[in-house]
């Protein structure tokens, strides 16, 4: 099978080949460990979780070797220490186990390696040295810096900009100590306060870009198939690893498919805190909203598009998860995900088209096609959940005895019993609506079979 992929690098979709078919390889720019991970966090993890399934699918599991990092020693970490009094190591334990459970619960697998910026250390100052050496880089006031005109050729080439406007547009860090104002910092030294490791060049951690370029070559090796990320790093986090990889490697290029997915919006505008529209992962989650279907939410949009969360969308997507988990529970016996739906994942992983697949296998009611295919795409486990319980799920006997109580209150004025018996129903997470004439039961998102369980 033809998986075909945009590579920003070339700005075309091309037919991906990988250097191996035994050993295909994949990088992806993982968090920095302070804090929750908001939703637009959730998508460049969800996207590049459906390629790593679909590649697997295609060359085979053991074929695959999929990195995503975390950047642990970082100025934000040493803030959010130094404001709470907490250790940096206690901080950035919590907050990456805090990311791996909220990304496990939007259907995320784990990557095959997942590497931590401290723990790499030696790697980036052996590189840094390479570099020195190869002139690319320079040392300054205990900064080691990478010199961008020592590669004026390649730099830029990624975000199609000349250095001369990224000067003119970029919010760049105005230093004395710097040759050039675009420039990037390899190496800085740390104060006492601040965590740090020793160097050639004295107490001090790495920047930021150093990191990706190290534990990349170490896991992947100097040259490798697709690199991932939100566009938002496309300059000037890749554009810098790009460079200082390319220099330190003696390699034309870092990656062969540079992949970057559209940043998200909440009901048409940016997530920003000022406009009350920011929330997390855990957030949403801690409200009722399943993962599945935050999960669904984002593959309803190309990843190339911006994605606008909204609660329209929510509501949609909670209602079809429901009607398809209704309809795939009931499939037996093993099979293989809709063939179609993998066409359309394999032209540049063009999601919206899979999910209009899983549409039709739902109209047609093959039951065994919607399930693997939801399964494939992360959207279904062994069984149904309980949130998900189809609205014809025997609740006629609680509507029944809604009635009989409504009638002995309507008798006797006395509705505590009546009360008491719709408090559970809410607290089990349906909604009660009760006319003169019908009485309704509509399961929520936070539907709790088990608590269903004795109310009768």
């Amino acid at each position: 099978m033809t998986i075909k992929l945009y590579n920003t690098r070339v700005r075309e979709k091309v037919e991906f080949q990988p250097i191996k078919a035994d050993d295909v390889r994949m990088y992806v720019c993982g968090p920095t460990v302070y804090d929750r991970a908001h939703l637009g966090n959730a998508r460049p993890v969800i996207v590049f979780d459906v390629l790593n399934r679909l590649l697997r699918h295609v060359y085979g599991a053991d074929a695959v070797t999929y990195v995503r990092n975390f950047t642990d020693v970082d100025d934000k970490i040493n803030a959010r220490a130094a404001e709470s009094g907490r250790s940096i190591g206690e901080i950035t334990a919590q907050t990456t186990q805090w990311y791996l459970d909220d990304m496990a619960a939007v259907g995320a697998l784990e990557p095959d390696h997942m590497p931590r910026a401290t723990a790499y250390i030696p790697q980036m100052v052996e590189m840094i040295e390479g570099l020195i050496a190869k002139g690319h880089a320079y040392v300054a006031e205990g900064h080691v810096l990478f010199a961008v005109d020592s590669w004026k050729d390649g730099y830029g080439a990624l975000s199609g900009r000349t250095v001369d406007d990224m000067i003119a547009g970029a919010r760049v860090e105005v230093a004395p100590y710097k040759r050039n104002p675009m420039d990037f910092v390899l190496w800085k030294p740390s104060d006492e306060g601040t965590p740090g490791w020793d160097s050639p060049w004295g107490r001090g951690r790495p920047g930021w870009h150093i990191e990706c370029s190290a534990m990349s070559k170490a896991l992947l090796g100097e040259v490798f198939d697709i690199h991932g990320g939100g566009n938002d790093l496309m300059f000037p986090h890749h554009e810098n690893e790009i460079a200082q990889s390319c220099c330190a490697n003696d390699t034309d290029r870092m990656a062969n498919v540079w992949m970057h997915n559209e940043m998200l919006q909440v009901e048409g505008k940016k997530m920003s805190k000022s406009l009350g529209n920011f929330f997390t992962v855990r957030d949403l989650l801690d409200q009722g909203v399943p993962g599945e279907v935050i999960r669904f939410v984002m593959l309803s949009t190309h990843y190339r598009k911006p994605m606008d969360w909204t609660e329209k969308k929510r509501v949609e997507a909670e209602k079809t998860l429901r009607k398809w988990y209704g309809q795939a529970v009931q499939a037996v016996g093993r099979h293989a995900p809709d063939g179609a739906m993998i066409e359309a994942l394999s032209d540049d992983l063009n999601t919206s088209e899979a999910l209009t697949r899983l549409h039709q296998l739902s109209v047609t009611e093959d039951v065994v096609g919607l399930r693997h295919s939801l399964q494939f795409l992360g959207l279904m486990g062994d069984a149904a959940p309980d949130w998900a319980a189809p609205k014809d799920f025997d609740f006629m006997r609680y509507v029944a005895h809604l009635k009989d109580l409504r009638s002995e209150a309507m008798e006797t004025k006395d509705f505590s019993a009546l009360d008491d018996f719709k408090a559970k129903l809410v607290e089990a997470g349906l909604e009660v609506r009760m006319s003169k004439e019908t009485v309704d039961l509509e399961p929520t998102p936070i539907f709790n079979l088990e608590k269903m369980k004795g109310i009768l």
